[in-house]
């Protein structure tokens, strides 16, 4: 009991670290960055010819938004409103709440993300694990591998533009862009739920195939390193069913370090998917951070960056507690080294 609650402890400070450097990280890095909110702003009106008065009001805003302050002081405004939960309000889209855009924004990536990496995790490491077990007596398993890593090596954006290209363009069966028709209003309704799934099929492709590829290879590896162990050799002398040694011994323990991988990978995954928004033009987290980078809009940017750290550090946390339940050696106060 007290090695489980001193790895729990241990895994708490470490969440509550990494989201304070993160929060120091996220206010100086926007401002690191060339280009100026209002001044874009002020561009904008003078596009329409509304340069009278522009610059009055360019003040104005630098007032309201504290950036007419020394950079030190904006940061301890920045760190005492975030401890209210207040993320600001969006320069470019005044006076929306940043909390409300990513209100908005949030469930699409989420719910992709969640679907995504759960299908291709699981897949990927079922198929793997057969692969590396069986794969020596059949030759349709080891087809499988030179695909597999076609699909690791593959970028994001390569394949989420192949895809536009073949299922959007060329073959027209599903939408190309928007998270939903022009004109459809979200709902709570079946109608519009088949409308969002045509629109997430290309985006949810794109994460998973390139996933795939990669918790295909890593628990091939993985099956393949188990075989020569002596509990394996030991399971086989015993005249153990070859099947009941692959899912009693070696699928398990190959799964605890395929578990902790898919905690690491979070963020690159993640780092996919918000190129992979801006491809679709998904209006998720990813797309916001798109526009907001282009507008410098500085607390649209910390929030949602903020939100993402906060998101991966969490599934990390998560995927931490996890383990002592799938590996006993934590539970006896033993490393998963050990």
């Amino acid at each position: 009991m007290t090695s489980s609650f001193g790895y729990i402890v241990e895994r708490l400070i470490t969440f509550v670290a990494t989201i304070a450097i993160s929060v120091t990280i996220v206010f100086v890095a926007p401002r690191l960055v060339p280009g100026d909110p209002l001044g874009a702003m002020f561009v904008r009106l003078s596009s329409v010819g509304g340069t009278a008065g522009g610059e009055v009001l360019v003040e104005e805003y630098k007032r309201r938004f504290g950036l007419d302050k020394p950079l030190v002081e904006q940061y301890v405004s920045y760190v005492s409103e975030l401890a209210r939960g207040n993320l600001g309000v969006s320069i470019a889209s005044f006076p929306t709440r940043v909390s409300t855009l990513l209100w908005n924004a949030l469930p699409w990536t989420v719910g992709l993300l969640t679907v995504t990496t759960l299908i291709s995790w699981l897949v990927g490491s079922f198929f793997g694990a057969l692969v590396g077990w069986y794969g020596e007596r059949s030759q349709i398993l080891r087809a499988i591998v030179p695909v597999a890593l076609l699909l690791y090596t593959t970028p994001y954006y390569i394949l989420a533009i192949l895809l536009i290209f073949l299922l959007a363009f060329h073959w027209q069966i599903f939408p190309y862009s928007g998270a939903y028709s022009v004109g459809a209003n979200p709902e709570w309704s079946l109608s519009f739920a088949e409308d969002a799934l045509r629109h997430a099929v290309l985006p949810a492709l794109s994460i998973i195939l390139v996933s795939l590829g990669w918790w295909f290879l890593s628990m091939r590896s993985l099956i393949i390193s188990e075989q020569g162990q002596d509990y394996i050799l030991w399971a086989e002398a015993k005249g153990l069913p070859r099947r009941k040694i692959f899912w009693t011994y070696a699928f398990r323990n190959a799964l605890l370090p395929q578990t902790t991988g898919l905690a690491l990978s979070f963020g690159n995954i993640l780092g996919g998917a918000l190129v992979m928004e801006a491809i679709f033009a998904y209006p998720g987290v990813g797309w916001l951070v798109y526009h907001s980078i282009k507008e410098s809009d500085f607390p649209v940017i910390q929030g949602s960056t903020l939100i993402i750290i906060i998101w991966v550090a969490l599934m990390n946390f998560t995927i931490d507690m996890a383990y002592p339940l799938i590996d006993p050696r934590i539970r006896a106060g033993g490393t998963k080294g050990s």
